[in-house]
Protein backbone atom coordinates (compact mmCIF):
# COMPACT_ATOMS: atom_id res chain seq x y z
CA UNK A 1 0.00 0.00 0.00
CA UNK A 2 2.80 2.49 0.96
CA UNK A 3 4.66 2.19 -2.62
CA UNK A 4 1.35 2.71 -4.48
CA UNK A 5 0.37 6.11 -2.53
CA UNK A 6 3.13 8.16 -4.12
CA UNK A 7 1.75 7.01 -7.50
CA UNK A 8 -2.10 7.70 -6.57
CA UNK A 9 -0.97 11.27 -5.41
CA UNK A 10 1.13 11.64 -8.48
CA UNK A 11 -1.65 10.86 -10.52
CA UNK A 12 -4.16 12.90 -8.64
CA UNK A 13 -2.21 16.02 -9.02
CA UNK A 14 -1.85 15.31 -12.65
CA UNK A 15 -5.26 14.68 -13.09
CA UNK A 16 -6.67 18.14 -11.49
CA UNK A 17 -3.56 20.29 -13.25
CA UNK A 18 -5.33 18.55 -16.82
CA UNK A 19 -8.72 19.29 -15.52
CA UNK A 20 -7.72 22.83 -14.52
CA UNK A 21 -5.93 23.25 -18.10
CA UNK A 22 -9.58 21.69 -20.00
CA UNK A 23 -11.24 24.52 -17.92
CA UNK A 24 -9.30 27.61 -18.67
CA UNK A 25 -8.68 26.47 -22.53
CA UNK A 26 -12.33 25.86 -22.86
CA UNK A 27 -13.21 28.93 -20.97
CA UNK A 28 -10.90 30.63 -23.78
CA UNK A 29 -12.39 28.65 -26.15
CA UNK A 30 -15.71 29.74 -25.77
CA UNK A 31 -15.10 33.68 -25.21
CA UNK A 32 -14.67 33.13 -29.03
CA UNK A 33 -19.02 32.61 -29.16
CA UNK A 34 -19.15 36.56 -27.48
CA UNK A 35 -20.01 38.91 -30.40
CA UNK A 36 -17.84 41.59 -31.37
CA UNK A 37 -19.94 45.03 -30.49
CA UNK A 38 -21.09 47.08 -33.17
CA UNK A 39 -22.32 50.73 -32.84
CA UNK A 40 -23.90 52.43 -36.41
CA UNK A 41 -23.88 55.59 -37.27
CA UNK A 42 -27.10 57.61 -37.02
CA UNK A 43 -27.62 57.29 -40.22
CA UNK A 44 -28.73 53.82 -39.93
CA UNK A 45 -31.89 53.07 -41.14
CA UNK A 46 -32.67 49.33 -40.19
CA UNK A 47 -30.53 46.24 -38.93
CA UNK A 48 -31.58 42.77 -40.66
CA UNK A 49 -30.37 39.39 -40.58
CA UNK A 50 -29.18 37.54 -43.36
CA UNK A 51 -32.38 35.21 -42.46
CA UNK A 52 -34.48 37.61 -43.87
CA UNK A 53 -33.14 37.13 -47.45
CA UNK A 54 -32.90 33.05 -46.85
CA UNK A 55 -35.33 32.08 -43.79
CA UNK A 56 -33.39 28.77 -43.88
CA UNK A 57 -30.90 30.46 -41.77
CA UNK A 58 -32.38 31.36 -39.37
CA UNK A 59 -31.49 30.47 -35.69
CA UNK A 60 -28.05 29.54 -37.27
CA UNK A 61 -24.48 30.88 -36.51
CA UNK A 62 -24.18 31.95 -40.23
CA UNK A 63 -27.22 34.46 -39.41
CA UNK A 64 -25.29 37.70 -39.57
CA UNK A 65 -25.81 41.15 -39.06
CA UNK A 66 -27.06 43.59 -42.00
CA UNK A 67 -26.71 47.67 -41.36
CA UNK A 68 -28.88 49.04 -44.08
CA UNK A 69 -28.67 52.75 -44.56
CA UNK A 70 -30.66 54.60 -46.77
CA UNK A 71 -30.68 58.07 -48.15
CA UNK A 72 -34.12 60.79 -48.56
CA UNK A 73 -33.70 60.10 -52.39
CA UNK A 74 -33.85 56.77 -54.27
CA UNK A 75 -30.86 55.55 -56.85
CA UNK A 76 -27.99 53.06 -56.84
CA UNK A 77 -27.53 50.10 -54.30
CA UNK A 78 -24.49 48.99 -52.81
CA UNK A 79 -23.12 46.22 -50.91
CA UNK A 80 -20.27 46.09 -48.83
CA UNK A 81 -18.96 42.37 -47.65
CA UNK A 82 -16.42 42.09 -45.08
CA UNK A 83 -15.34 39.40 -42.68
CA UNK A 84 -15.58 36.41 -45.43
CA UNK A 85 -12.87 35.46 -44.17
CA UNK A 86 -12.12 36.22 -40.50
CA UNK A 87 -8.22 35.97 -40.50
CA UNK A 88 -8.22 38.74 -42.85
CA UNK A 89 -8.86 41.94 -40.36
CA UNK A 90 -8.53 45.01 -42.71
CA UNK A 91 -11.59 43.32 -44.97
CA UNK A 92 -14.31 43.41 -41.63
CA UNK A 93 -12.67 46.39 -39.80
CA UNK A 94 -13.06 48.64 -42.97
CA UNK A 95 -16.73 47.23 -43.22
CA UNK A 96 -17.21 47.96 -39.21
CA UNK A 97 -15.63 51.67 -39.99
CA UNK A 98 -18.27 52.60 -42.95
CA UNK A 99 -20.83 51.27 -40.51
CA UNK A 100 -20.26 53.62 -38.04
CA UNK A 101 -19.33 56.48 -39.81
CA UNK A 102 -21.59 56.73 -43.39
CA UNK A 103 -24.49 58.60 -43.55
CA UNK A 104 -26.38 58.39 -47.06
CA UNK A 105 -28.30 61.08 -48.99
CA UNK A 106 -29.10 59.05 -52.24
CA UNK A 107 -29.86 55.57 -52.60
CA UNK A 108 -28.89 52.76 -50.56
CA UNK A 109 -25.96 50.64 -48.62
CA UNK A 110 -26.03 47.68 -47.12
CA UNK A 111 -22.65 46.40 -45.05
CA UNK A 112 -22.00 42.85 -43.94
CA UNK A 113 -19.14 43.31 -41.44
CA UNK A 114 -19.37 39.30 -40.57
CA UNK A 115 -19.91 37.73 -43.58
CA UNK A 116 -18.98 34.24 -42.61
CA UNK A 117 -20.32 34.82 -38.56
CA UNK A 118 -19.12 30.77 -38.01
CA UNK A 119 -15.57 31.50 -39.08
CA UNK A 120 -15.16 34.31 -36.37
CA UNK A 121 -16.15 31.52 -33.49
CA UNK A 122 -13.15 30.03 -33.77
CA UNK A 123 -9.05 30.06 -35.08
CA UNK A 124 -7.23 28.57 -37.48
CA UNK A 125 -5.78 24.79 -35.45
CA UNK A 126 -1.69 24.97 -35.29
CA UNK A 127 -1.22 28.59 -36.27
CA UNK A 128 -1.15 30.03 -32.48
CA UNK A 129 -2.97 33.41 -33.56
CA UNK A 130 -4.23 35.71 -31.10
CA UNK A 131 -7.94 34.75 -30.51
CA UNK A 132 -9.03 38.92 -30.67
CA UNK A 133 -7.12 42.05 -30.59
CA UNK A 134 -7.53 45.82 -29.34
CA UNK A 135 -7.66 48.80 -31.00
CA UNK A 136 -7.68 52.12 -28.97
CA UNK A 137 -10.64 54.83 -29.38
CA UNK A 138 -11.00 58.46 -26.98
CA UNK A 139 -13.07 56.49 -24.63
CA UNK A 140 -11.71 52.89 -24.48
CA UNK A 141 -10.49 49.47 -25.94
CA UNK A 142 -12.41 47.99 -28.43
CA UNK A 143 -11.83 44.19 -28.74
CA UNK A 144 -12.45 42.41 -32.13
CA UNK A 145 -12.06 38.40 -32.61
CA UNK A 146 -9.28 37.11 -34.97
CA UNK A 147 -10.78 34.21 -36.90
CA UNK A 148 -10.44 31.30 -39.33
CA UNK A 149 -10.55 31.30 -42.71
CA UNK A 150 -12.87 28.43 -42.65
CA UNK A 151 -16.50 28.10 -41.26
CA UNK A 152 -16.17 26.20 -37.61
CA UNK A 153 -16.01 22.63 -38.13
CA UNK A 154 -18.23 22.44 -34.70
CA UNK A 155 -20.91 24.15 -37.01
CA UNK A 156 -20.05 22.14 -39.94
CA UNK A 157 -18.92 18.72 -40.32
CA UNK A 158 -17.13 16.11 -42.16
CA UNK A 159 -14.98 17.99 -45.01
CA UNK A 160 -15.55 15.74 -47.84
CA UNK A 161 -11.95 14.10 -48.72
CA UNK A 162 -12.53 16.05 -52.62
CA UNK A 163 -15.44 19.44 -53.25
CA UNK A 164 -17.12 19.67 -56.01
CA UNK A 165 -18.85 23.76 -55.32
CA UNK A 166 -22.22 24.75 -56.42
CA UNK A 167 -20.63 26.13 -59.47
CA UNK A 168 -19.23 23.21 -60.99
CA UNK A 169 -15.46 23.36 -59.67
CA UNK A 170 -13.65 20.67 -57.70
CA UNK A 171 -11.33 21.46 -54.81
CA UNK A 172 -9.98 20.46 -52.10
CA UNK A 173 -12.06 19.24 -48.91
CA UNK A 174 -11.39 22.00 -46.82
CA UNK A 175 -12.78 24.36 -49.45
CA UNK A 176 -16.45 22.93 -48.38
CA UNK A 177 -16.14 25.46 -45.17
CA UNK A 178 -14.96 28.51 -47.42
CA UNK A 179 -17.38 31.21 -48.15
CA UNK A 180 -15.71 32.39 -51.20
CA UNK A 181 -15.70 29.24 -52.71
CA UNK A 182 -18.85 28.52 -52.14
CA UNK A 183 -21.28 30.80 -54.53
CA UNK A 184 -23.79 30.85 -55.86
CA UNK A 185 -24.87 28.64 -53.02
CA UNK A 186 -27.16 26.01 -52.13
CA UNK A 187 -30.43 26.09 -50.74
CA UNK A 188 -30.22 22.92 -49.29
CA UNK A 189 -26.08 22.58 -48.56
CA UNK A 190 -24.18 22.64 -45.85
CA UNK A 191 -23.80 25.83 -43.28
CA UNK A 192 -21.40 27.63 -45.54
CA UNK A 193 -22.79 27.38 -48.92
CA UNK A 194 -26.15 28.36 -47.26
CA UNK A 195 -25.12 31.29 -46.17
CA UNK A 196 -23.68 31.83 -49.71
CA UNK A 197 -27.28 30.91 -50.88
CA UNK A 198 -28.63 33.79 -48.44
CA UNK A 199 -26.09 36.66 -50.03
CA UNK A 200 -27.32 36.11 -53.09
CA UNK A 201 -31.01 36.15 -52.37
CA UNK A 202 -29.80 39.48 -50.88
CA UNK A 203 -28.06 40.66 -53.92
CA UNK A 204 -31.54 39.79 -56.05
CA UNK A 205 -33.87 41.03 -53.52
CA UNK A 206 -32.54 44.54 -53.17
CA UNK A 207 -31.64 44.87 -56.58
CA UNK A 208 -28.20 45.72 -55.67
CA UNK A 209 -26.00 47.51 -58.46
CA UNK A 210 -22.45 47.15 -57.24
CA UNK A 211 -20.88 45.14 -54.47
CA UNK A 212 -17.65 44.71 -52.61
CA UNK A 213 -15.89 41.70 -51.11
CA UNK A 214 -13.10 43.06 -48.81
CA UNK A 215 -10.22 41.05 -48.09
CA UNK A 216 -6.39 40.79 -47.34
CA UNK A 217 -3.60 38.02 -48.40
CA UNK A 218 0.02 37.49 -47.91
CA UNK A 219 2.18 39.89 -49.03
CA UNK A 220 4.26 36.98 -51.02
CA UNK A 221 0.58 36.35 -52.84
CA UNK A 222 0.42 37.67 -56.69
CA UNK A 223 -2.75 38.98 -56.31
CA UNK A 224 -2.09 41.64 -53.65
CA UNK A 225 -3.04 45.51 -53.62
CA UNK A 226 -5.14 45.42 -55.82
CA UNK A 227 -8.85 45.15 -57.33
CA UNK A 228 -10.14 42.09 -58.70
CA UNK A 229 -13.26 43.04 -61.48
CA UNK A 230 -15.65 41.15 -63.32
CA UNK A 231 -15.22 41.58 -66.63
CA UNK A 232 -18.34 43.93 -66.75
CA UNK A 233 -16.90 46.29 -64.79
CA UNK A 234 -13.63 46.90 -66.41
CA UNK A 235 -14.75 50.35 -67.58
CA UNK A 236 -15.61 51.49 -64.07
CA UNK A 237 -12.00 49.81 -62.79
CA UNK A 238 -10.30 51.49 -64.85
CA UNK A 239 -11.64 54.91 -63.92
CA UNK A 240 -11.53 53.75 -60.33
CA UNK A 241 -7.65 52.91 -60.81
CA UNK A 242 -6.77 56.30 -62.14
CA UNK A 243 -8.35 58.25 -59.57
CA UNK A 244 -6.56 56.33 -57.18
CA UNK A 245 -3.21 56.67 -58.73
CA UNK A 246 -3.97 60.51 -59.12
CA UNK A 247 -3.82 60.21 -54.97
CA UNK A 248 -1.17 58.53 -55.06
CA UNK A 249 -2.40 55.15 -54.12
CA UNK A 250 -0.73 52.21 -56.34
CA UNK A 251 -3.40 49.56 -57.05
CA UNK A 252 -2.90 46.90 -59.74
CA UNK A 253 -6.20 45.48 -61.96
CA UNK A 254 -6.68 42.16 -61.83
CA UNK A 255 -9.80 40.51 -64.23
CA UNK A 256 -11.87 37.79 -62.39
CA UNK A 257 -10.79 34.56 -64.10
CA UNK A 258 -13.41 32.78 -66.05
CA UNK A 259 -12.05 29.51 -65.02
CA UNK A 260 -12.28 29.96 -61.46
CA UNK A 261 -15.49 29.17 -60.33
CA UNK A 262 -17.33 29.59 -56.83
CA UNK A 263 -15.93 33.58 -55.84
CA UNK A 264 -17.76 36.57 -54.91
CA UNK A 265 -16.67 38.81 -57.99
CA UNK A 266 -17.44 35.95 -60.26
CA UNK A 267 -20.73 34.34 -59.82
CA UNK A 268 -22.23 37.88 -58.57
CA UNK A 269 -21.20 39.18 -62.24
CA UNK A 270 -22.06 36.42 -63.70
CA UNK A 271 -25.85 35.50 -62.02
CA UNK A 272 -26.69 39.37 -61.45
CA UNK A 273 -25.05 41.32 -63.64
CA UNK A 274 -24.08 43.74 -60.99
CA UNK A 275 -20.76 45.19 -60.85
CA UNK A 276 -18.78 42.59 -58.60
CA UNK A 277 -14.93 43.60 -57.25
CA UNK A 278 -12.97 42.16 -54.85
CA UNK A 279 -10.49 44.18 -52.89
CA UNK A 280 -6.81 43.21 -51.72
CA UNK A 281 -4.66 44.60 -48.70
CA UNK A 282 -1.46 42.80 -47.66
CA UNK A 283 -1.41 41.54 -43.92
CA UNK A 284 1.98 40.25 -42.97
CA UNK A 285 -0.08 37.80 -40.14
CA UNK A 286 -1.74 36.10 -42.68
CA UNK A 287 1.03 34.81 -44.66
CA UNK A 288 3.76 31.95 -44.54
CA UNK A 289 6.60 33.69 -43.79
CA UNK A 290 6.07 35.24 -40.76
CA UNK A 291 7.82 35.53 -37.34
CA UNK A 292 5.79 34.62 -34.11
CA UNK A 293 1.74 35.94 -34.46
CA UNK A 294 0.94 38.29 -32.14
CA UNK A 295 -1.86 41.21 -31.81
CA UNK A 296 1.01 43.71 -32.13
CA UNK A 297 1.94 41.63 -35.55
CA UNK A 298 -2.23 42.25 -36.76
CA UNK A 299 -2.22 45.70 -35.85
CA UNK A 300 1.62 47.20 -36.77
CA UNK A 301 1.95 44.62 -39.73
CA UNK A 302 5.78 44.53 -39.05
CA UNK A 303 7.92 41.12 -39.27
CA UNK A 304 11.91 40.52 -39.65
CA UNK A 305 11.20 37.67 -42.06
CA UNK A 306 9.10 39.92 -43.84
CA UNK A 307 11.77 42.56 -44.51
CA UNK A 308 14.17 39.66 -44.95
CA UNK A 309 11.83 38.41 -47.90
CA UNK A 310 11.59 41.67 -49.39
CA UNK A 311 14.90 42.20 -49.67
CA UNK A 312 15.60 38.61 -51.82
CA UNK A 313 12.61 39.74 -53.94
CA UNK A 314 10.29 37.56 -52.57
CA UNK A 315 7.09 39.58 -52.33
CA UNK A 316 4.83 41.45 -54.50
CA UNK A 317 4.43 44.76 -52.50
CA UNK A 318 7.46 46.68 -51.13
CA UNK A 319 7.65 45.52 -47.30
CA UNK A 320 10.74 47.32 -44.53
CA UNK A 321 11.28 47.54 -41.13
CA UNK A 322 7.71 50.46 -41.00
CA UNK A 323 5.69 47.09 -41.95
CA UNK A 324 2.21 47.66 -43.59
CA UNK A 325 0.09 48.63 -40.57
CA UNK A 326 -3.76 48.13 -40.02
CA UNK A 327 -4.27 51.69 -40.47
CA UNK A 328 -2.85 51.68 -43.85
CA UNK A 329 -4.58 48.55 -45.14
CA UNK A 330 -8.01 49.82 -44.22
CA UNK A 331 -7.17 53.07 -45.52
CA UNK A 332 -6.60 51.50 -49.28
CA UNK A 333 -9.65 49.55 -48.83
CA UNK A 334 -11.85 52.79 -47.75
CA UNK A 335 -9.96 54.98 -50.95
CA UNK A 336 -10.63 52.17 -53.10
CA UNK A 337 -14.32 52.15 -52.07
CA UNK A 338 -14.74 55.76 -52.68
CA UNK A 339 -13.26 55.60 -56.05
CA UNK A 340 -15.23 52.73 -57.11
CA UNK A 341 -18.26 54.59 -56.28
CA UNK A 342 -17.36 57.60 -57.74
CA UNK A 343 -16.97 56.14 -60.75
CA UNK A 344 -20.09 54.11 -60.74
CA UNK A 345 -21.94 57.69 -60.24
CA UNK A 346 -20.05 58.81 -63.39
CA UNK A 347 -21.13 56.01 -65.79
CA UNK A 348 -24.72 55.45 -63.90
CA UNK A 349 -26.07 58.62 -63.10
CA UNK A 350 -29.61 56.50 -63.63
CA UNK A 351 -28.43 55.09 -60.36
CA UNK A 352 -26.47 57.31 -58.02
CA UNK A 353 -25.02 56.70 -55.00
CA UNK A 354 -24.01 59.48 -52.80
CA UNK A 355 -22.97 59.10 -49.21
CA UNK A 356 -20.51 60.93 -46.59
CA UNK A 357 -18.97 60.15 -43.05
CA UNK A 358 -16.11 57.83 -45.01
CA UNK A 359 -12.65 59.05 -43.49
CA UNK A 360 -9.93 60.69 -45.79
CA UNK A 361 -7.31 58.45 -46.30
CA UNK A 362 -4.63 60.80 -45.14
CA UNK A 363 -6.47 61.35 -41.99
CA UNK A 364 -6.96 58.37 -41.31
CA UNK A 365 -3.50 56.53 -41.38
CA UNK A 366 -2.61 59.85 -39.21
CA UNK A 367 -5.27 59.15 -36.76
CA UNK A 368 -5.91 56.01 -36.20
CA UNK A 369 -8.54 53.68 -36.77
CA UNK A 370 -9.85 54.08 -33.05
CA UNK A 371 -10.51 57.98 -34.25
CA UNK A 372 -13.10 56.78 -36.03
CA UNK A 373 -14.40 53.85 -34.06
CA UNK A 374 -17.20 54.71 -31.60
CA UNK A 375 -16.24 54.21 -27.54
CA UNK A 376 -16.92 51.05 -26.05
CA UNK A 377 -20.61 51.36 -24.05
Amino acid sequence: MKRKQPKLITGGILLIFSLTLCFLSGREFRSMLKKDKIYPSSGLTEVQKLSHYFPSLKGSPGDTDIYIFSGEEAGGNLLILGGCHPNEPAGYITAVLAAENIRVQKGKVLIIPQANLSGFTHNDPFEGNPQRFPISTPGGDRWFRYGSRLTNPVHQWPDPVLYRNPAGQKLAGTEYRNLNRNYPGRKNGGLTEKVAFGIMELLRLEKIDIAIDLHEAAPEYPVINAIVFHENSAELAAIALMELQMEGIELRLEESPKNLRGLSHREWGDFYSIEAFLLETANAAHGRFKGKPSTALILEGKDNNYVKAGRLGRLFVHFDENGIPLEERAARHIAAVKALIASHNELHSESLILFTGLPDISVLKKEGIGAFLKPPK
